[in-house]
């Protein structure tokens, strides 16, 4: 039977060290990295996750396509880091301009966003995985002042309500700490 598990929180909160807990004792779990380097600082904070984990652990570069990545893999467990990155990148796949986009155009946006996560959490289900899904907790910051940072908030904040009400379990990580929500 799969579960699927939610670990959410703030930058440097402690949500991917607690994800990563969760699994610890697992050897079979694929691990999917959603992050694409960019830079030598990003370059680093991924070296730095790659050392904290599990050596055994197989790894997965890619941020869209997953519902097909999970029907092939063979490990029963899973984890995904991090769905803010995986729609960060959605969102710039196309050359959209977020400063000119109307409201029909961003839920368009959104919805493919939605789907691409909706199909990835099904055939998880589908093919008895077990997956631990990390986000970022965006709703106790500053309101951006720039539009795309708007338009980010408000897809990555229903993106965030809608994986919880199809996971079994639901964490907040503060300061390292865990609150079990569902």
């Amino acid at each position: 039977m799969s579960k699927i598990t939610l670990v959410t929180g703030g930058s440097r909160s402690g949500k991917s060290t607690f994800a990563e807990k969760l699994l610890e004792d697992k050897d079979n779990v694929l691990y999917i990295a959603t992050a694409i380097v960019t830079d030598k600082e990003m370059e680093k904070r991924v070296e730095k996750h790659k050392k904290q984990r599990n050596s055994k652990w197989e790894t997965y570069e890619g941020y869209k396509g997953l519902d097909k990545i999970l029907k092939e893999d063979k490990n029963k467990y899973v984890m995904l880091e991090c769905i803010g990155t995986m729609v960060t990148n959605l969102m710039f796949d196309k050359n959209y301009d977020f400063e000119s986009m109307n409201q029909e155009e961003i839920e368009r946006l959104s919805f493919s966003i939605k789907n691409e996560i909706e199909n990835m959490i099904a055939s998880a289900k589908e093919n008895n995985k077990n997956l631990v899904i990390v986000t970022n907790e965006v709703g106790w910051g500053l309101v951006s002042e720039h539009r795309l940072g708007r338009i980010f908030s408000d897809i990555l904040g229903h993106i965030n309500q809608f994986i919880a009400r199809l996971s079994d379990e639901a964490y907040l990580v503060s300061c390292g700490i865990p609150l079990k929500l569902k």
